[in-house]
């Protein structure tokens, strides 16, 4: 459903939003090695991430990656449409390039009612929610 680098960006965006509610800033590698990621690609990611002003890279020895306050209040929608666009509520479920409510495929009109539910959710989770839900229990990021 997410491109491996919508998948990774998420894990890491959510390890990087759990470690900034208990104060920690964390490093590119720890941030890899935690979410189970190649290290080039999730920097890769995170840079994407950086440059929308989603995470906050700290430069120098006592560096790493933070969420600023405000931005804990990001929606999983917004990381989404940074790292993947909005395909995701627009695509046919079977990946047909020709497919709406005028010429559906076979299941476009039960994909859309799935698409809008989750919309819904990714529109209603912040990375704050996410980050208290965890409690600590990193090992669900590495699945």
């Amino acid at each position: 459903m997410f491109s491996k680098s919508c998948e990774y960006g998420l894990r890491a965006i959510i390890f990087i939003a759990q470690q900034t509610s208990k104060n920690n800033k964390v490093s590119l590698n720890t941030i890899s090695k935690e979410i189970d990621s190649p290290q080039a690609f999730t920097a890769k990611v995170l840079q994407q991430l950086t440059k929308n002003n989603l995470v906050k890279s700290i430069k120098g020895p006592y560096g790493g990656f933070i969420i600023e306050e405000e931005k804990m209040n990001t929606k999983l929608s917004e990381v989404i449409r940074v790292l993947d666009g909005d395909a995701i509520y627009t695509g046919c479920g079977l990946g047909l390039k020709q497919c709406d409510a005028n010429s559906p495929c076979p299941l476009h009109h039960r994909f859309v009612e799935i698409r809008n539910d989750l919309r819904n959710m990714l529109e209603s989770t912040s990375l704050q929610i996410l980050a208290n839900d965890l409690n600590g229990d990193l090992t669900i990021l590495k699945r």
